[in-house]
């Protein structure tokens, strides 16, 4: 009987190798999972609602990611294509690239657009494959796979840096935390001042990075 506990795990991974609507095989688990668990519904609202409490920020998460799965099916990626492909000039590097400007300088502020699910892949990467479009070329499948990869880590990277930017931050702290750890204080904004340069560092770099493994990924379609 214990073992029946684990039946949720066994529709979420057949659901998801079905390609099955993930919103439907995530509420199926976890009706299945709260009956053999023993939890009536009444139980069941009960712990959904104290954990959505609890965890506000992991809730807002999955609000931003319904949301995004709704944009997304009524036409959220071709907008972004269209809207791009009026750029005759713009490549898919300078799209990536001028995300990692705008992402850097929102992170200092601690703004975040909904990370690589609820941004990156909705918008960031059908603008991408619309630069492509634009300039008379189907996408290839490595193009876009190395775009897949640039774009997430162009998300990764600015954030990782920038969010250390803004003062009183998560990260800011975690850092102040671990140096005071190692009998060195410093103040929030003393280490804002210092990360600045690196921040700005991390991004060119990648920013350049990205944009000549895109010119070479170009060469490929002459």
């Amino acid at each position: 009987m214990e073992y029946l506990k684990l039946l949720g795990i066994v529709i979420v991974i057949a659901g998801f190798a079905l390609k099955l609507d993930s919103i439907l095989i995530i509420v199926a688990a976890a009706l299945v999972t709260a009956i053999v668990g023993g939890l009536s519904p009444i139980e069941l609202l009960e712990t959904l609602g104290s954990n959505f409490i609890a965890n506000r920020s992991m809730a807002i998460f999955i609000i931003i990611m319904f949301v995004t799965g709704t944009l997304e099916r009524n036409g959220l990626r071709e907008a972004a294509a269209a809207l791009i492909g009026k750029f005759k000039g713009a490549t898919s590097g300078m799209v990536i690239g001028i995300y990692g400007l705008m992402r850097a300088i929102f992170a200092a502020f601690n703004v975040g657009f909904g990370g690589v699910a609820g941004f990156v892949r909705p918008v960031i990467m059908p603008m991408a494959e619309g630069a492509i479009t634009a300039q008379g070329k189907k996408p290839r499948e490595d193009h876009v796979e190395e775009l897949k990869g640039m774009a997430a880590g162009m998300e990764n990277v600015t954030w990782f840096f920038g969010q250390v930017l803004f003062v009183g931050g998560s990260g800011a702290i975690l850092v102040q935390n671990t140096l005071a750890g190692l009998g060195y204080e410093v103040e929030l904004g003393s280490l804002a001042a210092v990360e600045i340069p690196v921040c700005i560092i991390a991004t060119v770099i990648t920013i350049i990075f990205y944009y000549i493994k895109d010119q070479r990924m170009l060469k490929k379609y002459d």
